[in-house]
Order: structure tokens, then C-alpha cells, then sequence
């Protein structure tokens, strides 16, 4: 009784922790990427004809941008100043929450071939320039080199860079690596389809393609929210968020943790003694435990015995 009461909570907990979001169909099918900003407006890629569209939770139309070239969109927790990176094109551009360009950074004459743009803030850009081997931080609002420093790593497969506290954090489709300023390496843990990194505070988040991961230095790696059959994932800081069969689904972030809480004992082995020769303390009371059940069967025939007797005895006087 108490797994099927267990699984009636986890079914419970899970169609609750679910919402399926207004957003047609179409609009999902051929997305490339999604992103959710911090008051619940969702951000569509699609690189059939490079269009990043803005949608609000009911599936408005916020804004949308009929892009040239490839870009990738670094993050969108700042829905006033989104920035965009292209290597095709070799430049970054900023939008505002209309989804209007409010600036462009060309790359093209100032360095070599920049493989990966990292915008810090609204001043500070972290360039990896394969041309150089080199990771140059450098101040965009008055066109100057803060810093320059050897960064010979293999470029194929990046998908993503991160910086902060002084610690530079290089993702690919199967590794996150983490480096000092001088190059060396102070963490790499494998992982599958690595796409970008998410920052909140002091948290460390890898978003993949169907999952989302959490950095540590004590734990590495560990897995905050996953579904293997959804083909994009993402995180605001109140819901994940996720395509799955063409639909967008919304995951509170308390609800989603309480069903596996719940399904834990569930899921915990069954653990069975060897058998030693000797008895148990189960077995020693298994015959006090069956004893009632003889004492019944006792008293019963007892009782037939006494009616037989009462009977042969009324049969008896009849005679007489």
C-alpha cells in the first residue's frame, strides 16, 4: 500500500510542477536555441533564416530581429542590453528589450580572428583571438587593451566562455574546463552538448541540451534538472523551462525538487540477509504470531465435538 500511496504523491507533485506554456506550435518547431529572461519573457533562435524573436509568457510577439549571419546569444538575464556574438561576421552587437540594436563592436580591424566573445559588462569584453592564441580583455567603450595573456588551447568544439573571479571558464560540446589568467588548469569534467554557461551570484550553471548542470569546487558537477527527451532547456531565476514534442513546459524550481525527494525511498534497494543457519529474530516470533490462529482452530474443534456429543445424547433419550 505505501508504494502506490508513494507514486500517487510523485504523479501528484509532478502533473502540479508542470505548465504547459501559450506558445503555438510553429513558433517552436524549428528553434535552434531558446533563452528565458528574469520576468518570464522567452527568447526564440531559429537558424533556418537566423530570426531571434521575443515573446512574452503568453506568447505575444515582444520583438524580433531578421539576422544576416549566424549569432550566438550570450544570455538574456539583462532584457535591456542582450548581446550577440558572430564569428561569421566577427563582430558584437547589443539589443535593447525591443530588440532594437543599440550598439556594434567590429573585431575585424583591431585583432586577428576572435573565436569567442565573453561581455563582462557594459564596458569589458573577453576576446579569444585563435589568430594570436590569446585571451585579451579589453575595454570597448574607450577602445583600449587592458590585458593580453597566452591562451594556446584547441578552439574546435567551443561553444561558450565565462569570466569571473579571475577564473576563466571555457566550454565545449563535451568538456568545461577552468583556468587562471596564466593558464593553468584548475578543473575539466567531461560532459554531453555543452551549449552555454548561465551565472546567478556566485552559482556556476552549464546549460545543455536537454539538462542543466551546476559547478561546485567541492562536488564538480552535479545535475540540477534534467529530461532526456526534451530538445532544449533553460533557466530563469524562478522556473526551468523546456521544449519538449514541440510544446514549452514550465517547471517550478521548488516543485521539481520535491517529487524526488518524495520517489527517493522508492527508488532505494531492498536489502536482503544471507541466510546464516541460525534463526532470526523474525522467525523466533513467527510461532507467537501464528499461535492465535492454532488456538482457533483448537476452540473450533472442540465446539463440534461438544454439539456431536449433545446430539448423540438427544438422540439417545428419543430412543428411550
Amino acid at each position: 500500500m505505501k508504494p502506490v500511496y508513494l507514486l500517487l504523491i510523485f504523479v501528484f507533485c509532478s502533473s502540479a510542477a508542470q505548465k504547459v506554456l501559450p506558445l503555438d506550435t510553429l513558433k517552436l518547431k524549428e528553434a535552434k536555441d531558446m533563452l528565458a529572461d528574469d520576468y518570464g519573457n522567452l527568447y526564440i533562435y531559429k537558424s533556418k533564416d537566423f530570426s531571434f524573436t521575443k515573446y512574452d509568457s503568453l506568447g505575444k510577439q515582444l520583438g524580433k530581429m531578421m539576422l544576416t549571419v549566424p549569432y550566438k546569444v550570450q544570455n538574456v538575464q539583462n532584457p535591456l542590453n542582450v548581446p550577440l556574438f558572430s564569428e561569421n561576421a566577427q563582430e558584437m552587437k547589443f539589443v535593447d528589450q525591443n530588440m532594437n540594436e543599440i550598439q556594434r563592436i567590429d573585431f575585424k580591424q583591431k585583432f586577428g580572428f576572435i573565436r569567442m566573445a565573453y561581455a563582462e559588462d557594459l564596458q569589458q569584453l573577453w576576446l579569444l583571438d585563435d589568430s594570436t592564441k590569446r585571451l585579451i580583455q579589453y575595454n570597448f567603450r574607450n577602445d583600449t587593451t587592458i590585458n593580453s595573456y597566452p591562451f594556446d588551447i584547441s578552439f574546435e568544439d567551443l561553444t561558450d566562455m565565462l569570466v569571473y573571479e579571475n577564473k576563466i571558464y571555457i566550454l565545449t560540446r563535451n568538456h568545461i574546463r577552468i583556468y587562471t589568467p596564466k593558464f593553468e588548469k584548475i578543473f575539466e569534467a567531461p560532459l554531453v552538448n555543452g551549449k552555454r554557461f548561465r551565472r546567478e551570484n556566485d552559482t556556476i550553471l552549464v546549460i545543455t541540451n536537454n539538462s542543466i548542470l551546476k559547478y561546485s569546487p567541492e562536488k564538480g558537477m552535479t545535475t540540477v534538472f534534467e529530461d532526456p527527451e526534451a530538445q532544449i532547456v533553460d533557466k530563469n531565476i524562478l522556473s526551468y523551462f523546456e521544449i519538449n514534442g514541440n510544446k514549452l513546459y514550465l517547471y517550478s524550481l521548488e516543485k521539481v525538487k520535491k517529487p524526488k525527494q518524495e520517489k527517493q525511498p522508492e527508488s532505494q534497494p531492498e536489502i536482503i540477509q544471507e541466510s546464516t543457519g541460525k534463526p532470526t529474530e523474525n522467525s523466533e516470533k513467527k510461532p507467537d504470531e501464528t499461535q492465535p490462529e492454532g488456538k482457533s482452530d483448537h476452540t473450533l474443534e472442540k465446539l463440534v465435538e461438544d454439539v456431536r456429543e449433545v446430539q448423540t445424547e438427544g438422540v439417545e433419550r428419543l430412543t428411550n
